[in-house]
């Protein structure tokens, strides 16, 4: 289903928006070294209730997952990449966390995933990791806009990707959002330009380029979720949700 909002449910969506990235900017300020994991949920938890919102993990039963989630955060430490599920674990000077966080407010969605280093000795791997995260997904949003075609947006995020040497994979990539988290169209991390669904006015898209230091290759973690890379290398993801506007994309998940 590809869910074209109205006016009033991008205000929404806004608002939604807005809650996810205030969320996830607390939960970066408070990850130091030996934070665990299973603290980072429960302070995700406390923020969605608190505001009247409702999670989209906790209950989220996929295709390729183990049950339901069960938590309210995805925490992917090191060489986990996707879907971390939160666990015992404290946080060690130079680890590489991604968060990924998805909520509903007013009955619209939205999905951001932000990556940083705890403590203070970052190794360069991990920063130019998340750099180039940051930089696709920048490329990405630039490419949207009324009329461009899903293909481009894969396009730029897989040209950045790719100049900066790192492999891409396509199992998993961004999606639509709307009433529901995942939504088509599929925006792979890689494409054609002008190829795919032609992009609308009050589309929502959440894109999400991620990558892993040198494979494109994942293994499902014990836990079921967890995914990692096949090699144990570092990984990194970078996520917002935008807008199609009539003058081009508008990004969701920023602070207010």
């Amino acid at each position: 289903m590809i869910e074209i909002l109205n006016p009033a449910d991008l205000l929404r969506a806004r608002d939604t928006g807005a809650l996810v990235a205030d969320i996830l900017r607390t939960l970066k300020s408070r990850s130091v070294v030996g934070t665990n994991l299973l603290e980072i949920d429960r302070w995700a938890q406390h923020m969605i209730v608190e505001a009247g919102a409702q999670s989209c993990y906790v209950d989220y039963e996929p295709s390729f997952g183990r049950g339901p989630f069960g938590h309210y955060i995805c925490t992917s430490v090191n060489d986990a990449v996707l879907h971390g599920l939160p666990h015992d674990y404290p946080l060690a000077d130079g680890d590489l966390l991604s968060l990924d966080l998805a909520v509903s407010l007013g009955g619209v969605v939205a999905d951001s995933a932000i990556s940083f280093v705890v403590g203070d000795t970052p190794a360069p791997e991990s920063v130019a990791l998340i750099d180039a995260t940051e930089r696709a997904l920048a490329a990405g949003i630039a490419a949207a806009g009324p009329g461009a075609r899903v293909g481009d947006i894969s396009y730029a995020i897989g040209t950045v990707l790719g100049a900066a040497g790192y492999p891409i994979n396509t199992e998993f990539g961004g999606h639509g959002v709307g009433s529901t988290m995942h939504q088509d169209p599929h925006v792979s991390n890689t494409g054609r330009p002008g190829r795919g669904y032609r992009l609308r006015p009050g589309l929502l898209l959440a894109l999400e380029p991620w990558i892993m230091a040198d494979t494109a290759a994942l293994v499902t973690d014990d836990d079921g979720w967890t995914l990692r890379s096949v090699t144990g290398c570092r990984t990194a993801h970078s996520e917002h949700t935008i807008a199609i506007t009539d003058d081009g994309a508008e990004v969701m998940t920023l602070p207010k």
